[in-house]
C-alpha cells in the first residue's frame, strides 16, 4: 500500500524529500510566452506560504495561527499575501483541501488493489489504522481538524470530502460483491463516522483509543464486509 504518512505530510508543506535538480530546458522547447515561468513561481511561492503555515499551525495551533505572521516567515509582504490567500480562512481551505487530495490518493490507491471482499476489508481496516497514526503523529493534521470544526464553511468541505470518499468505498464494495445491495448511505456514513472516531480516539488513553478502532471496525464490517 502507498505510505500515507509520506504522501500526506509531504503535501502538507512539510519535510519534502531532496529531488535532484531538473536539468535546463533547451532554448527551442522553452513557452513561447513568458507566461508559464511565472505561473510556476507562482505556484512555487504558494506552496512556500502553505508549508510556512503548516509549521505555525504544529507550533501555536489554528487559533494562534496569524496572516502577519506567515507573511513575515515567508518573506513576503501582508499585500502580497493576502494575493494569494484573501485571509485565513482561504489558506485553511488549502491546507484542508491537500490533507483531503493526498488522502483520496491513498484511498483509490489502497481500493483499486483489493480484488475480492477480504482484500478489501483489509485494505479498509489498514487505512483505519494507517490515518490514526497519522493524525496522532503529525500535529498539523489535527489544527487542520480545528479549523474545520470552527469554521461552518470548511466543514462543509469536509461532509463533501466524506461524502466523495464514502463513494469511492461504495464502487469498490460494487466491484468485488456486484450482486450485493446498494451500499452507498452505508459507505458514506461508515466514512463520515470513521473520521469522529479517530478524532474520538486520539482524545483518549492508547488502550482506550485501540478498544474504539477495533469497535468501529466490527461495526463497518457488519454493515459492508458481511458477504451474506
Amino acid at each position: 500500500m502507498i505510505n500515507t504518512h509520506l504522501l500526506i505530510v509531504n503535501t502538507m508543506g512539510r519535510n519534502p524529500p531532496a529531488r535532484p535538480a531538473a536539468a535546463p530546458a533547451p532554448a527551442e522547447v522553452a513557452p513561447a510566452t513568458g507566461r508559464q515561468p511565472v505561473q510556476d513561481r507562482s505556484r512555487a511561492r504558494q506552496e512556500h506560504i502553505l508549508g510556512i503555515a503548516a509549521e505555525l499551525l504544529t507550533i501555536g495551533g489554528s487559533e494562534h495561527l496569524r496572516m502577519s505572521e506567515v507573511a513575515r516567515q515567508a518573506g513576503i509582504s501582508i499585500g502580497s499575501l493576502y494575493q494569494y490567500f484573501p485571509d485565513k480562512a482561504a489558506l485553511m481551505h488549502s491546507l484542508a483541501q491537500k490533507h483531503f487530495d493526498a488522502s483520496r490518493a491513498c484511498i483509490e490507491a489502497a481500493f483499486a488493489e483489493a480484488q475480492d471482499l477480504p482484500a478489501l476489508r483489509r485494505a479498509f481496516e489498514q487505512l483505519v489504522d494507517e490515518y490514526f497514526e497519522i493524525c496522532a503523529a503529525e500535529p498539523v493534521v489535527r489544527e487542520v481538524w480545528s479549523g474545520l470544526q470552527a469554521d461552518p464553511a470548511l466543514r462543509e468541505i469536509e461532509l463533501k470530502e466524506s461524502a466523495a470518499c464514502g463513494a469511492l468505498l461504495a464502487q469498490a464494495l460494487a466491484r468485488v460483491r456486484p450482486a450485493g445491495k446498494d451500499l452507498s448511505s452505508a459507505a458514506f456514513l461508515a466514512w463520515h463516522l470513521g473520521e469522529a472516531t479517530v478524532r474520538l480516539a486520539l482524545g483518549v488513553p492508547k488502550a482506550e483509543a485501540k478498544r474504539l478502532l477495533v469497535a468501529y471496525k466490527q461495526m463497518v464490517t457488519a454493515s459492508l464486509f458481511d458477504p451474506a
